[in-house]
């Protein structure tokens, strides 16, 4: 006969963290890449009825997320994704201009051709992205066109600083894409490339520079 095992205390909290985990990665992603809109509204119900989860682990998912900037709580409890002011828009493009300049700066002697040839293989992507009009999917190639870069500064505490500026800016960037109305893949990254394959270490700067700012200043009125 057999016996089959109570669920114990622990098994129940593990089960409860991993579901925490998985939906606070899989929003957090949706946020980054602008998958939901500036100033749109997440519930328990509707994240748990989403994931198949429980009021915990969505409940933890949002702080979480809130904690980081991701997501914005007002005082009756209500939590969207923000609507940055033009000054928060300015002070994270600083911010990128700041991280992600000096980490194309470290990455620069480790720049091999695998990693170059890795950069045009992911600027095709990007390119099929605007071709299709598709702006989650131009967000995320464009967002690993720089996280692949950046990986060779090997800083991660700096990258992750970086990563935590675009998860705020998410939305944002969704809003950007469509003001753009894009038909060609950013020329600042042409620019970069040639700039790593030169070993030219002010053109890199000057190219990621621009890069992560000149998009942003059309947000700001």
């Amino acid at each position: 006969m057999s016996i089959s095992a109570k669920p114990t205390a622990s098994s129940t909290s593990d089960t409860t963290a991993s579901a925490h985990d998985r939906v606070y990665r899989a929003l957090r992603a949706r946020i980054m890449y602008g998958d939901i809109a500036p100033g749109e509204a997440l519930t328990l119900r509707g994240i748990g009825r989403e994931y198949g989860v429980s009021m915990t682990p969505a409940r933890e998912s949002l702080r979480r997320l809130v904690a980081e900037g991701a997501l914005s709580l007002s005082s009756s409890g209500r939590v969207t994704t923000p609507e940055l002011s033009n000054e928060r828009i300015e002070e994270l493009a600083a911010l990128r201009a700041l991280l992600e300049v000096e980490l194309s700066s470290r990455a620069l002697p480790r720049a091999h051709m695998a990693l170059i040839d890795r950069l045009h293989s992911i600027n095709v992507t990007i390119a099929e992205m605007v071709s299709k009009r598709d702006a989650v999917g131009y967000i995320r190639s464009n967002l690993e066109f720089h996280r692949t870069l950046y990986l060779r500064a090997q800083a991660p505490a700096m990258l992750a600083m970086a990563e935590t500026v675009w998860l705020q800016l998410g939305p944002t960037m969704r809003a950007l894409y469509g003001r753009l109305r894009r038909t060609d893949p950013p020329q600042n990254h042409r620019l970069i490339i040639a700039a790593l394959k030169a070993g030219d270490e002010p053109g890199l700067r000057l190219a990621v520079r621009s890069d992560v700012t000149q998009g942003l200043r059309l947000l700001v009125v």
